[in-house]
């Protein structure tokens, strides 16, 4: 214990539960590898190991944890893109059967045998029976484009 100051097993423990506490309110893993490393140090400090060596424990071990787990880490929480069934339509033909004006929020088109809602990706209106290309899907509707026919 430093002479006149707070034991540093207070001090290692106060510094674990703040690393916990600010790991919690996150989303991402922040402060765990910090947290481990103050897990040492208070360990040391329990032992009664000198204050260098508590610092000391307190950086190697937070290092170690970061490069040996961030990697394996941020594998496991990577979101991968899952393409859904909906996608196959992009870059398909369709026949508008309904007009399409994104004003007026109307608008249908059928593509490979389904009937979607539809709109135009530029707000111009696309009459009944024109062919459109979808080019993206907005939630539940298709966002399609008039298809140059010439």
């Amino acid at each position: 214990m430093p002479k006149g100051g707070v034991p540093m097993v207070y001090v290692w423990l106060a510094v674990l539960v703040l690393f916990v506490i600010i790991e919690a309110i996150t989303v991402q893993l922040v402060t765990i590898w910090f947290a481990t490393g103050a897990l040492a140090g208070l360990i040391t400090a329990l032992c009664s190991g000198p204050i260098p060596l508590q610092i000391a424990l307190f950086v190697v071990v937070s290092v170690l944890a970061l490069v040996l787990t961030r990697p394996l880490v941020k594998k496991m929480t990577q979101t991968h893109f899952s393409p859904t069934n909906a996608d196959r339509f992009i870059g398909q033909n369709g026949i508008v059967t309904r007009r399409i004006d994104n004003l007026q929020a109307s608008g249908e088109v059928r593509v490979k045998g389904s009937t979607w809602t539809a709109r135009s990706t530029d707000d111009s209106i696309i009459e009944e029976k024109e062919t459109v290309t979808v080019r993206r899907i907005d939630g539940v509707k298709l966002i399609v484009e008039k298809t140059d026919n010439t």
